[in-house]
């Protein structure tokens, strides 16, 4: 107890050892799963509520039918998906997920607040989540890049060497 509150004391939340970025997913499909909306309220961050909050006045929604699938296409699978490639840097955290609607993997970000991960959807767009670094899937496909020397733009990259010479 006393080296949790030197912990505490000495900077940063104290993360609980089970939970993680890729627990607090497992948590949220389970609530969309048993559409337990104040399960799903949970797993989100105040950021990502209040963007549900006016999502759901926008498109004269309630709060429930904004949320009803977690502010994330990931959870459209019937069953869990793969996870994988888990990022934590201080109180953010990233993990891929497989996206089985989209086919393809979704770097989907999450804050620790208040003792919790949580999802950060609503903290990505107010600007206040900062990536970990990138995911695997982002990694391998500038690698690919690098290796065949291709102009394929990568969503969110702002390098794109070789576009030049290929626009002739």
């Amino acid at each position: 107890m006393l080296g949790l509150a030197i912990l505490a004391a000495c900077g940063g939340p104290v993360k609980p050892a089970a939970d993680s970025p890729s627990e607090a997913y497992k948590r949220l499909f389970a609530a969309v799963k048993n559409k337990d909306t104040e399960a799903v309220k949970k797993e989100l961050s105040k950021k990502s509520l209040g963007l549900a909050e006016m999502s759901a006045q926008r498109f004269n929604k309630s709060l429930a039918q904004s949320i009803e699938n977690g502010l994330t296409a990931t959870t459209f699978s019937d069953t869990l998906p793969s996870l994988r490639d888990e990022r934590i840097k201080d109180n953010m955290g990233a993990v891929e997920i497989w996206n089985s609607k989209d086919n393809k993997w979704e770097d989907v970000p999450f804050i620790f607040e208040d003792g919790a991960w949580k999802l950060a959807i609503g903290d990505g767009f107010a600007g206040s989540w900062q990536s970990p670094g990138p995911g695997r899937d982002r990694r391998e496909k500038e690698a690919a890049n690098a290796v065949f020397n291709n102009n394929v733009v990568i969503p969110g990259n702002t390098v794109n060497a070789n576009r030049a010479r290929n626009t002739k």
